[in-house]
């Protein structure tokens, strides 16, 4: 069977009633994860994932939380002003996907970090190529920036195809009772 761990960051600026900031985690396809920028706390979503890790975990996954929210205000902007919607007060998302698959029968493993913005995809990280693919226009610049910043695409390269993995084997370990039925 294929398995999967997939995060979705999203921000979103203008007048609504949703938290500026959210993360939701999911292993094959059932969300195991959240937090959002209002509690600024992460919590379990599932039985398996409260029984199978402690405090210094959920800390972690918090403080990661915290950092992104303020990642994602500023990501939010940027398109903002690459769209030229500076002074735009309606509703605006900048959406992030990226984890990993893994088939427990071949061992083959896949990786993926995409960004969207208001629907529409913005960017996607090559692993071949540790190059950032841009379908719009107004993406090129923040390709071009991301692009020459090598260390950190070698370092997404390693989370997506190294720990990413290990921590998807990891958590159907913890969930198998679970996650098998499916």
């Amino acid at each position: 069977a294929t398995h999967s761990l997939k995060y979705f960051y999203t921000a979103v600026s203008g007048d609504i009633d949703f938290p500026e900031f959210t993360v939701v985690g999911l292993v094959d396809e059932g969300q195991f994860m959240y937090f959002d920028s209002n509690t600024k706390t992460a919590v379990p979503k599932t039985e398996w994932m409260k029984k199978s890790v402690g405090a210094d975990y959920w800390d972690r996954q918090t403080q990661i939380g915290i950092g992104a929210h303020q990642n994602f205000k500023a990501n939010i902007q940027v398109a903002k002003d690459r769209f030229n919607q500076s002074k735009s007060t309606g509703v605006h998302v900048f959406q992030n996907m990226y984890g990993c698959e893994w088939d427990d029968e071949t061992g083959v493993t896949e990786g993926f970090d995409q960004d969207g913005y208001d629907g529409e995809d913005f960017l996607a990280f090559d692993l071949k190529t540790l190059t950032w693919i841009a379908p719009t226009p107004q993406a090129v610049n923040t390709k071009h920036k991301w692009d020459s910043n090598t260390a950190y695409n070698e370092q997404r390269k390693n989370y997506l195809t190294q720990i990413c993995i290990e921590w998807l084997k990891k958590y159907v370990d913890y969930g198998k009772s679970t996650l098998m039925r499916t």
